[in-house]
Formats: structure tokens, sequence, C-alpha cells
């Protein structure tokens, strides 16, 4: 599972999930988070559509104070309030706060956020702290039963990671949003597609894939039931891993180097 290094696409049909890295090693991220390159396939857009993004650039930026929460990154904020210049804009305007390691931002922590969203995050804001209604009678004075909606991720690597880390809790396996980001930014850059093809494991038949670079008989072994058996799978490698990690050092949390 320790494979590093440079690594090569090892097919070029998506993923089960519609994704396309471009690249590997150096790294194709689908969401810019921090230590990644982006890379994505620019798609063309509808009059409308163009019409309104030339609009909301034109919109003055606005500022607002936001503190940090735990689980956060600066590309996650700066992309959460599109911050026109990223992330990287984001700590420029932040560094005395931040400090040296844009990486290391703590809960509690208030940035100046420049952003076109104010009154949309704030609308989001106010809506999601409002209490749930309670669910409508009918006239016989029985509930009535209504299906909760499923609860959806971004195709990207903080979808990936955050839809793993609810399938670890209910599984009961440990590891926490920043243990897995580190982790995969070493092992693949954040490449789904990423495969080892020079390392011992390698030579053995069984080279290390995917975004935390498991083999074959390890992904196998401590596959998560419900997940995908592709080991190219995002979610499918990284709880599995995750599960691989809990049972040999406690939690990925505790994986620093090779595993």
């Amino acid at each position: 599972m320790a494979g590093r290094g440079k690594h090569r696409r090892p097919r070029t049909n998506p993923l089960t999930r519609g994704i396309i890295a471009a690249g590997t090693g150096g790294a194709a991220l689908t969401l810019p988070l921090l230590g990644a390159t982006h890379a994505s396939a620019a798609e063309p857009q509808s009059a409308p559509a163009a019409a309104q993004s030339v609009a909301q650039a034109a919109q003055p930026a606005k500022s607002l104070t936001y503190t940090v929460v735990k689980g956060d990154s600066l590309a996650r904020i700066a992309d959460k309030y599109d911050v026109s210049g990223g992330w990287k804009q984001l700590y420029k305007d932040n560094r005395a706060a931040v400090g040296d390691d844009p990486k290391l931002i703590h809960p509690g922590l208030k940035l100046t956020v420049k952003t076109t969203k104010t009154s949309a995050a704030k609308k989001t804001a106010t809506q999601s702290s409002a209490p749930a209604k309670p669910a409508a009678k009918p006239a016989g004075g029985v509930a009535q039963a209504t299906q909760a909606s499923a609860k959806t991720y971004a195709n990207n690597l903080d979808g990936w990671i955050r839809e793993a880390l609810d399938i670890m809790a209910q599984k009961g396996i440990p590891g926490s949003y920043d243990g897995i980001y580190r982790n995969v930014m070493r092992e693949s850059s954040g490449n789904p597609l990423a495969i080892n093809n020079w390392d011992s494991n390698a030579a053995k038949g069984t080279p290390s894939k995917g975004l935390l670079q498991t083999i074959d008989p390890t992904f196998q072994a401590y596959h998560v039931d419900g997940t995908s058996w592709d080991p190219y799978d995002p979610v499918a490698n990284i709880t599995a891993a995750c599960n691989y990690a809990a049972d040999r050092y406690g939690s990925i949390d505790n994986v620093n180097g090779p595993y």
C-alpha cells in the first residue's frame, strides 16, 4: 500500500463516478485542495450561463468574517464563498492570522473572506439553523410518513472524503478528514486513477492503486460492505484503506508515512 512517487494512468475509461483524472503523481484534482495541482476539462457554457458568469464577475467583492470549523481548509472556504483567486488569494489576505503554513488552520480562527456571495451564504446559514417543521398530519391524527431525501456529495476529493467518513462512522472505523486528506496527498496527490508500477508490490504483480494506494489483496481483505469492489472507486478505496489502517495502526490519523 505504500507506493509513492510518480504514477501513470492504468486505463482511459472513466470511473464509475464519472470522473477522468488528468495525469498522475503531480496530480489532477477535481477540487483544488491544498497541496494539489488543479486540472479539469473546460466545458462550453450556454449563452445564458456565460452571461450570468460575466454578471457575477462584475459584482464587487464584499468582505465577511469567517470562523474556521473542524474539517475546514482554505480551498474549501474559498470554493464555498467563490473567492476570486481561490485559496491562494484567501491565504494572502489572511497570512498574518494563518501563519507560514496554509494547511494549518485551526477551529476558531477568524478569517477575512472577500466574496460576491455574502448574501447567499448568510441566507444558507440562516436556513440551516432554522428548526425543522413538524411533519404534517392527516385528518385521522396519524403522523404522515415521509422519506428523508438521500444525502448527496460533491464528485470531487472533498466529497469522496466526506462520503467515506459517513460510511466509516456507520461501520465504526476511526479516522478524520485531515488524516485522510494528508495521506491521500502523499500517496496519490488526489488522483483516483494513480497506480504504482515500479515498486516491490508491482514486481510481485500487485501494484498499489487509487487514492490511498492499496494493493488488491489488502483492498479485498478490508473492503467495506456497501462500497464498490473497484479499487479505483474513490470512496471504496478510502474506506478500505482506513479499515486496514485502523486494524494495523489504530487509525488512518496515525499514519504519517508509507504503510
